[in-house]
């Protein structure tokens, strides 16, 4: 049998140092971030893509002990200086931690913030920050850090940090809740007096209207046809005029539901035609059963869509447009519905009041609409965007009619010539 010596801790500390070669020039960032632990100087953080990372010598958790002859200290601020103005060929003594590189994820996120570093107070090095937009692509390349993210936009760029969904919410949960609509919070609009919704959506009688949207993770798919196409809007926008128009030039490509009413037929009326008449009884026992997208109460009498109605036209491999109630966005954006979500917002007051003065003038409507109740339609418009923005894939101002249809016809076209970011849950 073989005896080996006991070996202490500084033997195997002095057997471990390692001497590291890096180039650099002066003032160019090295991508990495350092930490105190038991007096020495660790490395916290590689950011993926920077120049430590591509030299692939240093690893998270390596001790630094000393550069180009000098002993560190254990002030990290210090440490990032002296590297950043050496310059040429860096000798660093390192105690190695041995720990692999983990594999990057393939994971993409779509923000639903806009974030800047060079305003964040929190962020550990404004420097090593990324800027992004709301509705971007990002691809998270390490997610260690139960705060700060490292991520790069798809379509190019360094990366660098970015705030963690973790430390959004936290963020997110200390700011005052905007209750009239000036907008620091993402649905969070409210008031004492709320108006009474007509319709009730399934599964979610009580909206919750102060979810906080941080991040979606998302899956890139190939071109394809979605099942649903969702019109949100105020009312008055012109959202019926769009739907009618792509059903008129595309029937074979969209179709829509006929809603239920249990109110009785007016002598002209089919069933199934305009509507699908049926009885107060049998509308209530399918409304507790849930199989009402959406439904509601006017004059008497109840209306509604039926879930399974959607499901009737998806199955003709038409696309189901649907002309609904902003609450009932979060029952369709699923992989059932896979809706494609389109906000018809009102154009500036002057601009829909000069529109409404048209139509009336062309004789294509006598209802004339008050100052008050266009100003309605501006305000109902900003509301629902505040509140139901994260839903929306696409947003376009109705400020004429015309290009508005031609913007939507465009949007729907390349769905089906292009590939698609849709939420991951809808593939996997």
């Amino acid at each position: 049998m073989t005896w080996w010596p006991p070996m202490n801790s500084a033997l195997m500390q002095a057997d471990a140092v390692r001497m590291i070669g890096i180039r650099k020039k002066a003032g160019e960032p090295l991508g990495v971030t350092f930490r105190v632990e038991k007096d020495d100087l660790v490395i916290a953080r590689i950011l993926h893509g920077g120049m430590i990372d591509r030299q692939g010598l240093l690893h998270v958790g390596d001790i630094i002990k000393e550069v180009n002859g000098k002993d560190v200290g254990n002030n990290p601020t210090e440490l990032q200086e002296m590297l950043k103005d050496c310059s040429g060929g860096i000798t660093l003594k390192i105690l190695p931690s041995y720990r692999d590189a983990p594999a990057p994820p393939q994971v993409y996120v779509r923000p639903y913030f806009d974030y800047n570093p060079a305003n964040d107070n929190l962020i550990p090095c404004r420097e090593a920050g990324m800027a992004f937009k709301k509705g971007d692509i990002l691809q998270i390349v390490n997610r260690e850090d139960p705060n700060w993210w490292q991520a790069c936009h798809v379509v190019g760029g360094a990366t660098g940090l970015i705030p963690s969904q973790f430390l959004e919410e936290k963020r997110k949960a200390f700011v005052p809740r905007d209750l009239d609509g000036s907008g620091i919070l993402c649905g969070t609009i409210a008031g004492k007096k709320k108006k009474k919704m007509m319709y009730l959506t399934a599964k979610n009688a009580e909206f919750d209207r102060h979810e906080l949207q941080i991040y979606e993770e998302v899956a890139k798919v190939p071109p394809f046809q979605r099942k649903t196409l969702v019109l949100i809007g105020a009312q008055g926008v012109g959202r019926r005029s769009l739907k009618n128009r792509l059903m008129v030039l595309q029937p074979s490509r969209f179709g829509t539901t006929i809603p239920y009413t249990s109110r009785r037929p007016r002598d002209e009326e089919l069933d199934g035609n305009s509507y699908h008449f049926t009885s107060r009884t049998e509308m209530e026992v399918d409304v507790k059963a849930g199989r009402f997208l959406e439904h509601g109460e006017y004059d008497g009498n109840l209306y509604g869509t039926k879930i399974e109605s959607i499901h009737e036209v998806v199955a003709t491999g038409r696309t189901c447009i649907l002309d609904v109630n902003p609450q009932a966005l979060k029952v369709l954006k699923t992989a059932e519905f896979m809706p494609y979500v389109v906000f018809i917002a009102a154009p500036d007051f002057d601009t829909l009041k000069g529109m409404h003065k048209a139509v009336v003038d062309a004789g294509i409507t006598t209802k004339q609409l008050t100052d008050v109740d266009l100003r309605k339609t501006v305000d109902e418009s900003a509301r629902i965007q505040r509140a139901y923005s994260h839903y929306f894939d696409l947003t376009i101002v109705n400020d004429n009619l015309d290009k508005a249809f031609e913007t939507l016809q465009a949007a729907v076209d390349k769905l089906c010539s292009e590939t698609q970011w849709v939420p991951v849950n809808w593939v996997y």
